[in-house]
């Protein structure tokens, strides 16, 4: 089963970038796809994560919020 992984984040996000730096290789070795979301340019989605960002989003249920572990988001995509 192949997964769908949403990061959301914000122009303005330093952590958001190193994130998404962070987990584009363990997303691609799962074989999932990465889609990045930019909050500022969707008043839905900038309501709900805000300043939350990054969140990291899997198969639409939100996995994890400013740190990703690597070791866990492989393990959530293996199953």
């Amino acid at each position: 089963m192949s997964h769908t992984v949403e990061l959301m984040v914000r122009t303005t996000c330093g952590s958001c970038a190193r994130v998404r730096e962070q987990i584009t290789p363990v997303v691609k070795n799962a074989g999932a796809e990465l889609i990045v979301h930019v909050v500022d340019q969707d008043n839905e989605l900038a309501m709900e994560y805000g300043d939350r960002v990054p969140v990291v989003v899997i198969d639409g249920d939100e996995f994890s919020c400013w740190e990703v572990d690597n070791e866990e988001l492989a393990q959530a995509l293996a199953g």
